[in-house]
């Protein structure tokens, strides 16, 4: 028996990417280990989108080779992989294989090579492959990720997705629901549908509207979550579909990197703050209630202190229920490594560090006006610590209660009875697995 074993560093896309070479892997008799010990392969997954990331990565694959005996195959596989290709194998000699996101489908093949001393790269964009004909093999039976579309046709100067995952494709929307309709027959309730810019799906014939009414309408599926949209392909057709749809929950990751309109101007993105703000409206008219988090650049080149400013005041102006900070990384390939303006990294530091703490500050008070509320949650595992269960709100709220290994899985009526400032406390009322999907 051949064992893999696989680290998955990164978003979504790249989980739902290492599903995927469970899939590959396994039709090979391949069987996962959570060891590396055992493994036979060892692969990364990697995300690019950061120096930090893969500093990471680098230093991770030196401990990796000290797991490596004579006839394993060490690689690194997803985005960094794409980036830097053959010259990971110049830079770390101990890996064997190096593979993009477009590449896992020969995977078997490259492992057979490797073992027999061939050390290769496969780094070349596939526009036509989603994998369709590969069964992912999931780790949660309730709660799936859902890939409809791959790549990115939007050039944000700060952004390596375009080079690392290629241009934007979507998959057809038959193919989506048949994969959801199949899941729900498995007993999964709830599902993720994701894409880098995940509201421009379109397969040709149909809308990102379309395919949120029809994965919506799938028998068994309770929740319906996506991740990312970009905001403005939040068309009229999409905000009607999400506010008619009972499956969608009331939850919008929305990126806006800054609130600056001169730096959003030097970003390359399609919207300044007005429209911003506008779509932040418009999706609070069409879905009363809806919680939104947001992901923040702080130190693009040229980001005067005024502009810094304005991004506080945005904070403020959405009131977001949580955002992800990031300090800007220069990324070699983007149109932003020849902006020479850049701002120091002891200012980032201090930006961000005041960034942060306004975030928390506006997340804990609105979290706070949530403690006696009663919510539907669904129970999604055991909590890190303690004797806990673990749930989640429609709206992204993390709920930590009390309750038997038997709840995992169900719905369940709760109220809220405290908070840290990111997560609840709460309190069981009721059982709702039995109760049919919000109409």
């Amino acid at each position: 028996m051949r064992r893999i074993y696989i680290e998955t560093y990164g978003c979504q896309m790249n989980v739902s990417d290492s599903e995927l070479m469970l899939g590959v892997l396994g039709r090979e008799g391949y069987v996962r280990t959570d060891d590396p010990v055992e493994a036979d392969v060892l692969l990364v997954n990697t995300c690019a989108v950061r120096d930090h990331a893969e500093q990471r990565v680098l230093g991770r694959m030196g401990e990796l080779k000290r797991y490596k005996r004579p006839g394993d195959v060490l690689g690194v596989v997803g985005c960094m992989a794409q980036r830097l290709g053959p010259k990971l194998l110049e830079r770390v000699p101990q890996v064997d294989l190096v593979i993009g996101p477009d590449g896992y489908r020969g995977l078997p093949e490259l492992i057979a090579r490797a073992r027999e001393g061939e050390r290769a790269a496969d780094v070349a964009f596939q526009g036509w492959e989603h994998y369709e004909d590969v069964p992912p093999v999931r780790d949660n039976p309730i709660s799936a990720f859902v890939t409809v579309q791959r790549g990115c046709d939007y050039r944000c100067t700060f952004c390596v997705v375009p080079m690392t995952r290629g241009p934007e494709r979507s998959r057809k929307l038959a193919d989506v629901a048949g994969e959801v309709g199949r899941l729900a027959e498995t007993g999964t309730t709830e599902v993720t549908l994701l894409g880098q810019t995940v509201n421009s799906y379109h397969d040709g014939e149909h809308d990102f509207a379309d395919l949120l009414r029809a994965v919506g309408a799938v028998d068994g599926i309770r929740r319906l979550r996506f991740t990312s949209p970009y905001p403005t392909d939040f068309t009229p057709r999409v905000l009607d579909a999400m506010a008619t749809t009972p499956a969608v929950c009331e939850y919008v990751h929305l990126p806006v990197q800054s609130g600056s309109s001169r730096t959003l101007r030097r970003m390359l993105r399609r919207y300044d703050r007005e429209r911003y703000v506008d779509v932040v409206a418009a999706l609070r008219a069409a879905v009363p209630g809806v919680a939104l988090s947001t992901d923040i650049i702080v130190g693009f080149p040229g980001e005067t202190e005024a502009d810094f400013q304005e991004t506080l005041s945005l904070v403020e102006q959405v009131a977001f229920d949580d955002a992800y900070t990031f300090k800007y990384s220069v990324r070699e390939g983007t149109p932003a490594v020849r902006i020479k303006d850049h701002v120091p990294e002891e200012l980032k530091t201090a930006r961000i560090g005041r960034l942060i703490e306004l975030v928390r500050r506006i997340a804990r008070r609105k979290n706070i006006g949530l403690v006696g509320t009663t919510h539907e949650v669904l129970v999604e595992g055991p909590a890190k610590r303690g004797a806990l269960l673990q749930a989640r709100t429609r709206t992204n709220k993390i709920a930590l209660l009390e309750g038997p290994a038997a709840w995992i899985g169900t719905y369940r009526r709760v109220r809220l009875t405290g908070t840290t400032g990111s997560t609840f406390t709460a309190w069981p009322i009721e059982e709702l697995a039995a109760c049919p999907s919000p109409t």
